[in-house]
């Protein structure tokens, strides 16, 4: 088994949306070891980006730790920070981000110049790199005159410039066709064959069979098969929480629940009473999406809880009169 080179425990990232709470990462673990290619899969907020922006150090977590090698990343303050991004990782984003005015070689080479690096010490680092993407002879071509996958090749080129062992990549392949998404991802499954752990995240499911480990952001089941038949409350029960991985939707056979949403700094917004006859927690399960609010019973109450399927047929039933 390789070395584990990351470790990621317990990460709770919170952040403030119209003044509520909102957690893309809560409780989140994960290892990863030395020349290894993760994937972490999961849909449109799932935390895979806020995931990374805490790897790189661009933003700071709520609670949690995060290990790289023997450094504890979210202790890094000023220039060991600076030090560590600089030195220690690699970023290749979505957009490429590629200066236009410059050439792929002048590209590859700029972080290198910015951190004081001599102009010859740069290129020469910039020319090898290059070579090692299988871009040396479009060294002197700028972005505009680059295919998708070149410009992909030239950013991973760039992200490897300092040589780190350890690269991030957010969604890399979603832009590209798929002949420029095997390209790019058959260069990062070589480049983990040297020793570095690489770590991308994505949606793209034709990565899949090229990933050594699959990281998943969110339950993949998240549309149970069957429900139980009934769930009782008493008077203050949470039947779930803001955040919780969606489930069921529910049908309030008797009593009464409050829908009320965490705020910032601890209070509740109250947003709805529902009583006999309404549903609640519908739109998690409908969307693949955690639970925006919570709700508890006001009184003592019978939920039916339903599947996605149930939900659906049910709600077809009542609009034809069945």
């Amino acid at each position: 088994m390789s070395d584990i080179i990351l470790s990621v425990d317990g990460l709770v990232v919170e952040y403030a949306t119209d003044g509520y709470a909102v957690r893309p990462l809560d409780g989140f673990s994960m290892e990863a070891g030395a020349g290894e290619l993760v994937g972490l899969l999961g849909p449109s907020g799932s935390g895979k980006t806020t995931l990374l922006s805490v790897l790189s150090g661009m933003i700071p977590a709520t609670a949690g730790s995060v290990r790289m090698q023997e450094l504890d990343v979210l202790g890094l303050r000023g220039t060991a920070l600076q030090d560590y991004r600089r030195n220690r990782i690699g970023i290749v984003f979505q957009g490429f981000n590629l200066i236009p005015s410059l050439s792929a070689r002048e590209n590859v080479a700029a972080p290198l110049l910015v951190a004081g690096t001599s102009k010859a010490e740069a290129l020469r680092r910039a020319d090898q790199l290059l070579e090692e993407v299988g871009m040396a002879d479009r060294r002197d071509h700028k972005p505009k005159q680059l295919s998708g996958g070149q410009q992909q090749r030239v950013a991973v080129a760039r992200g490897l410039v300092a040589d780190p062992p350890l690269l991030l990549a957010d969604e890399p392949t979603a832009n590209l066709d798929l002949i420029s998404a095997e390209s790019v991802i058959s260069l990062l499954r070589g480049l983990r064959e040297a020793g570095r752990t690489i770590i991308i995240s994505t949606h793209d499911n034709r990565l899949l069979p090229a990933i050594d480990r699959i990281v998943e952001m969110a339950p993949s089941d998240q549309a149970p098969d069957s429900a139980p038949e009934s769930i009782e409350l008493a008077a203050g029960d949470t039947l779930f929480r803001q955040g919780d991985v969606s489930d069921f939707v529910y049908e309030i056979v008797s009593g009464e629940v409050d829908v009320v949403r965490e705020q910032v700094d601890g209070s509740e917004e109250h947003l709805a009473t529902l009583t006999s006859g309404n549903y609640v927690g519908e739109l998690g399960p409908l969307l693949g999406f955690p639970r925006s609010a919570t709700v508890r019973a006001r009184s003592s109450a019978e939920l039916t809880p339903l599947t996605v399927q149930e939900f659906k047929l049910q709600g077809l039933d009542r609009a034809t009169g069945n």
